[in-house]
């Protein structure tokens, strides 16, 4: 059965490689249909609060059952505690922290919900499932170069995330509801300095946990947020006219 298991999770893996080619594609040529566009999408809309809560909510579930179910074989692992501990502090933000910050956000289409659950609920399976069950490392691992630079980014990318957050909550002065262009951190080099935060953290947690499950979620963040920071870079040209011309879509000085 644990073969099976791994069989299917290895699967998982495979498939979410090749979302990720796909919502590129897609999202490409259709753009993110949520914040700031949700307009463009008419039907039913979720308010933006509960929506963030609920949809990122089973990717802190995952993690937290297997901590506590006595079935998870390889949680006595110092390793692959530390990674699930990852993955799930980023979540803890992200459903607990983030959600409540939240400041007067766009609803969020239902269709474009269901789909942030459902991701997360695969995604959560995947990734929690895989390290507390099969995922093998020697109990140096934590100290092998891999580890330590795969953290250091993780690290790194959640401070930018988090920071860069911040800084777009409180754009706002009270009562105000026009867009700003952002300054401050590293939105004065790129547009998207909270994804370019977001997709540092998923690529250090991937070469950190040097997994398929790892790789495959870091490939389907890249793929999903340069979309969308190209969308926010020409929606920004395009409302200001004395938004940055230096300023890079994602990666400062490059790109």
């Amino acid at each position: 059965m644990d073969l099976d298991e791994l069989l299917l999770l290895d699967c998982f893996a495979y498939l979410e490689g090749v979302l990720a080619f796909v919502f590129f594609v897609l999202l490409s040529y259709v753009g993110s249909p949520y914040g700031r566009y949700s307009w463009q999408h008419p039907g039913v809309q979720v308010p933006a609060r509960p929506a963030w809560f609920l949809q990122e909510l089973p990717s802190m579930v995952w993690p937290l059952y297997e901590c506590v179910r006595p079935a998870a074989a390889r949680l006595s692992n110092l390793p692959n505690r530390v990674l699930l501990a990852m993955f799930l502090i980023h979540y803890i933000q992200r459903t607990l922290v983030f959600s409540v910050l939240i400041r007067g956000g766009k609803p969020t289409p239902l269709i474009s919900f269901i789909g942030a659950v459902l991701f997360c609920t695969f995604n959560g399976y995947l990734q929690s499932r895989y390290l507390s069950q099969f995922a093998e490392y020697a109990d140096d691992w934590v100290a092998q170069p891999c580890f330590l630079t795969g953290f250091a980014l993780w690290l790194i990318g959640m401070v930018v995330n988090i920071h860069s957050d911040h800084i777009l909550r409180n754009l706002r002065k009270p009562g105000d509801t026009g867009y700003k262009i952002p300054r401050g951190g590293l939105f004065e080099y790129v547009t998207a300095a909270n994804y370019l935060g977001e997709i540092v953290e998923w690529c250090g947690f991937a070469l950190a946990s040097w997994s398929p499950s790892g790789g495959a979620f870091a490939l389907f963040t890249i793929s999903t947020l340069l979309s969308r920071a190209r969308q926010h870079h020409q929606w920004y040209h395009e409302k200001f006219e004395d938004y940055p011309k230096s300023r890079k879509i994602l990666i400062p000085f490059v790109y």
